[in-house]
């Protein structure tokens, strides 16, 4: 699902590259969450220097946050091959009950047929899961896994004891709690990746946003592993973007259009809600014109330079991977030169990047469309 930039640069991938030092990447959270810097992107020449415990004195009476109550998962496994050798996978969707599309490690061990045993750390014989690779996912150069479960417990129970936190690869401290790569308000387990615009948030500071009028609304974007993927095609446009499981509920759509009609402003908290909104704007286009309606669904939407707003007033985000398609959809908002230029004044001014690192608030006098 694409469209047609404005600037012929707009659509190269070499365009969205920029150098960063790896002492920029945050390897462990702020603490407190709100202790996070926070780059204020005001209007669109002009931005400002904040922290995020003062997000209240950018946002205004009537504003509506919208933010993703996905819950991770621990969805990274390591386990024996019968026959002894060690392997690793990646849980990335469940197809049906306790059958799942995974990234496998190494994948000439994962044929079909192969059986592997999770067992943790655990001394209990009977206390373990079983995989049996069923079928190859050529998409995704994964596997489709059928779990057996022991008698007496779930998949889930299971999961939540023998499965770790899949923290992204740039982050190699294994310092934090897998509880700091969760939003506080994370509810619907399935997500392999945290939304993590989300994790900056206190219970704190939505108190004082409640306090000052500020609205909040949920939509559930699972975050797959297709988040982190970088574009491969030179030119953006020939990229096959990943699809991604949304719900946006009635009662999130019923606030949206409360707010538009008093003229408030949406603000969407990280890229993923931004999916889940546009893509659900999309997903309500009928020849009789727009009428946002509640959506339950995937979306494959891509957002890049010359993009036409349905939804999304502002953003909260992170700062994002060079060539990624979520420094693209940012762009979107800002214009790709300048968005670049704020990230260098951003490593300038030693901010920190990516899951761990600090924010970025786009208001929407900032936007370019």
């Amino acid at each position: 699902m694409n469209h047609q930039p404005s600037q012929s640069n707009d659509l190269l991938l070499s365009q969205y590259y920029y150098e960063l030092p790896s002492r920029y990447i945050a390897q462990t959270p702020a603490v407190p969450r709100d202790s996070s810097r926070l780059m204020v992107v005001n209007s669109q020449t002009s931005h400002v220097h904040s922290s995020f415990c003062n997000l209240t004195n950018w946002l205004l009476p009537g504003d509506l946050l919208i933010l993703n109550n996905t819950r991770v998962i621990p969805a990274r496994l390591y386990g024996q091959k019968v026959g002894g050798a060690s392997v690793e996978i990646l849980l990335l969707e469940e197809i049906k009950s306790n059958c799942w599309l995974a990234l496998v490690k190494p994948g000439k061990r994962f044929k079909l047929g192969a059986e592997i045993i999770f067992t943790g750390n655990s001394a209990h014989d009977s206390d373990y899961l079983k995989a049996t690779v069923i079928e190859s996912a050529r998409a995704t150069g994964g596997r489709i896994l059928q779990f057996e479960i022991p008698e007496g417990k779930t998949f889930w129970s299971m999961l939540d004891r023998l499965g770790e936190m899949p923290l992204p690869p740039y982050i190699t401290s294994r310092e934090s709690e897998a509880e700091q790569y969760q939003t506080i308000f994370a509810q619907e387990r399935g997500a392999v990746a945290a939304p993590t615009a989300g994790l900056h948030f206190t219970d704190d500071l939505f108190t004082k946003l409640s306090n000052q009028g500020v609205e909040t609304a949920y939509i559930t974007l699972h975050v797959g592993v297709g988040t982190f993927r970088p574009v491969e095609t030179e030119t953006i446009t020939e990229h096959n973007m990943h699809h991604e499981w949304i719900e946006v509920s009635s009662e999130t759509v019923a606030k949206i259009k409360a707010t538009k009609a008093r003229g408030g402003r949406v603000i969407a908290v990280g890229t993923t809600a931004v999916r889940a909104l546009e893509g659900t704007a999309h997903n309500s286009q009928t020849s009789e014109g727009k009428d946002l309606q509640p959506f339950r669904g995937k979306t494959n939407l891509f957002i890049y330079p010359g993009y036409q707003w349905q939804i999304v007033d502002g953003l909260i985000t992170n700062f994002h991977l060079p060539g990624s398609s979520l420094l693209m959809l940012v762009s979107a908002l800002t214009g790709r030169e300048r968005l670049l230029n704020l990230y260098q004044e951003a490593i300038a001014n030693d901010y920190r990047f990516y899951s761990f690192g600090d924010a970025m608030l786009i208001l929407p006098d900032a936007r370019v469309n």
